[in-house]
């Protein structure tokens, strides 16, 4: 399930791959979009997406009840003029490429028609991202899978026949390196309905890379799903939530999206592997486990009693389990208050079986 985008590997063995999602977080401005890329690479982020159509790829301009929103976010917008507010102009594209490969950042886009694959491979972006609204654009799928690149799918909204559908017509026609992003497709989605569990059933299902593109608010959701196996994170970055775009409502800021890396890197840190196996951090407090001790002066020959002993700190001395193998032995040599016990003073059936 390992592969790379730009050469940076992306699976369960290494770091998560973090991606600012740029979106409509440029509010119409070119040089602002410029900025958003520069603190998404400050930030350490993996990559910057944007979104790739115009408002007449997406819908029509049609006043009908069908093309106005009710309620959320967006209330009261026609999805032709909510598009139009919220495009990316394709003129502006080839900057947005270039500046992010001078920043050294991987960018790539999510298509929305097959007018903007063929755009995006004129600027060879190294990936797509399929939405989750279009993952039932089946035709959409076949087209982007088509290029050979790799693909990241969102799965919001999705049922597990709808997501087999997408993940087939992809496969057939030609995608090799395929990602699944858990999704709610809420904006922003409700914290007790992100459902990170579902992530697992993906994978096991369809043996795939997993991931979460999250619209819950902060990053928590985030660093809990890469606990739990994600190996990629799409989160909405702004460069501030004051400027009121389509998408700065659930959008993260620079300074939460440089957290995000940390948090998330360090999450994948501690998975480690399952194993039980002394880790080196532990070695050095090993001598302070218990151990048994004399805890008098005590002649040659002596004969052992449970008060001649104790299970203590350090561990230089035999196992706290032996204690009863050692109470009744007879001393070989004299020994000191604070002396480890070990087999070689002691005589009896245990000690001759340890020596022995």
């Amino acid at each position: 399930m390992t592969f790379s985008i730009n050469n940076r590997k992306i699976g369960p063995e290494y770091p998560p791959y973090i991606i600012a999602e740029l979106s409509a977080n440029h509010n119409g401005d070119l040089s602002k979009a410029l900025q958003t890329i520069d603190a998404a690479a400050d930030a350490g982020a993996s990559a910057i997406k944007i979104q790739t159509y115009t408002a007449d790829t997406m819908t029509i301009d049609c006043d009908k009840p069908d093309f106005c929103i009710e309620g959320g976010l967006w209330d009261g917008y026609r999805l032709y003029d909510l598009y139009k507010w919220a495009e990316t102009p394709y003129d502006w594209h080839q900057a947005i490429f270039e500046h992010a490969a001078r920043r050294g950042i991987t960018i790539f886009s999510t298509p929305f028609d097959e007018t903007a694959v063929e755009l995006l491979e004129s600027l060879n972006a190294p990936a797509y991202k399929v939405a989750s609204f279009e993952l039932t654009d089946l035709p959409l799928i076949r087209c982007i899978a088509a290029t050979g690149k790799p693909m990241i799918m969102s799965t919001g909204m999705a049922t597990l026949s709808e997501v087999a559908e997408a993940v087939e017509a992809a496969r057939a026609a030609g995608c090799r390196d395929l990602v699944l992003l858990h999704c709610i497709s809420s904006y922003p989605a409700p914290m007790n309905q992100a459902n990170l569990r579902q992530m697992a059933c993906l994978q096991q299902e369809f043996g795939v890379t997993v991931g979460l593109s999250d619209h819950t608010l902060g990053t928590v959701a985030s660093v809990a799903a890469v606990s739990l196996g994600a190996c990629v994170i799409e989160k909405h970055f702004t460069l501030s939530r004051a400027d009121k775009g389509p998408d700065s409502e659930f959008s993260i800021e620079p300074a939460e999206l440089q957290q995000l890396v940390t948090d998330s890197g360090s999450a994948w840190e501690a998975l480690g592997v399952a194993e039980y196996k002394r880790q080196p951090a532990e070695e050095a407090n090993k001598r302070f486990r218990r151990s048994i001790y004399f805890v008098k002066d005590l002649p040659a020959g002596h004969q052992i009693t449970p008060d001649d002993v104790r299970r203590i700190r350090p561990g230089f001395g035999l196992p706290p389990k032996y204690f009863d193998d050692v109470v009744g032995r007879t001393l070989t040599t004299a020994v000191d208050f604070g002396t480890p016990v070990s087999w070689d003073v002691l005589t009896g059936p245990a000690a001759d079986e340890q020596v022995g």
